[in-house]
């Protein structure tokens, strides 16, 4: 999955960009975080669990 569309994904459902490391990105929802790896390609295994860990906690839905 490209990074990009995980990002508009994790959006969607309320997080935002923490900070950035050295190989990961810190994304929270105000209450939990997750790291996103910092690749064009994230792993589709990897992707769903980061989303899923997302969509069981969710954050301030933003409306696009």
């Amino acid at each position: 999955m490209k990074k990009r569309d995980l990002e508009k994904m994790l959006g969607l459902e309320g997080w935002w960009l923490l900070r950035q490391g050295g190989g990961h990105e810190l994304w929270t929802n105000g209450e939990h975080t997750v790291a996103v790896p910092r690749h064009r390609e994230i792993a589709e295994y990897t992707a769903r669990v980061i989303l899923r860990k997302a969509r069981m906690n969710p954050g301030i839905k933003q409306h696009r």
